[in-house]
């Protein structure tokens, strides 16, 4: 997937980030020492073959002039910050953290170079996998999530935009939301059959069911299949901690309609597999800001596929449906 956000950077300058980083190490004198890893959708990646025979993993975030949304703002601080925190938890499985750089006078963009996992890409490999070994790798990463929301903050919202926080999760929810749609208006946004008004109206109608709500946890919130490492039957690590924001839990992944209907595994090994009608409510409203993001994320990255999307629209639909039809 091709995105306008990425910055990209040549050996020579790589080589000048690692000789910063790592205290006067070179590269590795070998052609392949700088190799771009392609899977993700927002920053430049590389694996780099260090001299001393290491192999790290070295994370760009885009150039200062590149248009980004609202929530995306000092987002590589914020999962610096992160996985520095979770990693406070050993049953939180996060890639150490060698070097963080913001001075922006080596590369004109905040980056940092960080352990490389073991294992494969759990997105890529799921479908080569036994049944059973997918059971448990989807327990376990349950279980992980779980770990990440025991963490829990001072205020609702995002770390990285103090414009998108707030004292209570509702408040929080609606700016974030208000910020989504704003950031398509700006690009002239077309969300399909709905317009603006009526997606601001659904929300509106339902978002009391987020009162409940009084305690902010970290929310990863991108803990996708393809953003785990696996290894043996077992989870060796989770990448791309640059969404979390601090809000409910069911905002996670684990919790949207894209694993199937009804109880999946990752709920059994978060260990909630059954909602109220308010956490149901509260579920509709999540997959429909996920929705809204993805689909304004194109506007602002210019994907060279429809594939986003397309899955965008798959979420938006059921979920406008529920939100129009159920009771508030």
């Amino acid at each position: 997937m091709e995105s306008r956000t990425k910055n990209r950077k040549t050996r020579e300058q790589v080589a000048q980030m690692v000789e910063r980083a790592f205290g006067g190490l070179t590269l590795a004198a070998v052609d392949d020492a700088v190799s771009e890893l392609k899977e993700g959708w927002f920053n430049a990646a590389y694996n780099v073959c260090l001299s001393d025979g290491r192999e790290v993993i070295l994370k760009i975030a885009p150039p200062p002039d590149a248009e980004v949304m609202t929530y995306e703002q000092n987002i590589m601080s914020t999962e610096v910050a992160a996985m520095r925190q979770a990693a406070q938890n050993p049953a939180i499985p996060v890639p150490q953290i060698y070097f963080f750089d913001n001075a922006r006078d080596l590369c004109d963009s905040d980056y940092f170079f960080m352990e490389k996992l073991s294992g494969e890409n759990y997105g890529i490999i799921r479908d080569t996998l036994p049944p059973e070994t997918q059971a448990q790798l989807d327990h376990e990463i349950g279980a992980i999530v779980r770990a990440i929301n025991e963490f829990t903050g001072t205020y609702f919202g995002y770390p990285g935009n103090s414009d998108l926080r707030a004292d209570t999760w509702k408040e929080a929810f609606l700016i974030i939301c208000d910020s989504v749609l704003e950031d398509g208006r700006r690009k002239n946004a077309v969300y399909w059959q709905y317009n603006v008004s009526e997606i601001r109206d659904v929300i509106g109608k339902h978002v009391h069911a987020l009162e409940a709500v009084t305690i902010p946890q970290m929310v990863h919130w991108d803990a996708w299949d393809l953003n785990f490492f696996v290894k043996e039957g077992h989870v060796t690590g989770l990448l791309d901690f640059e969404r979390v924001l601090w809000g409910d839990p069911l905002h996670e992944a684990q919790f949207r309609p894209l694993f199937g209907e009804g109880v999946n595994g990752y709920m059994r090994g978060y260990g909630k597999t059954s909602f109220t009608y308010e956490e149901e409510q509260r579920n509709h409203l999540y997959t429909l800001h996920l929705a809204l993001v993805a689909k304004t994320e194109g506007y602002y990255r210019h994907y060279d596929t429809d594939e986003v999307a397309n899955w965008a629209y798959k979420l938006m639909v059921p979920a406008m449906q529920w939100l129009n039809e159920n009771e508030a």
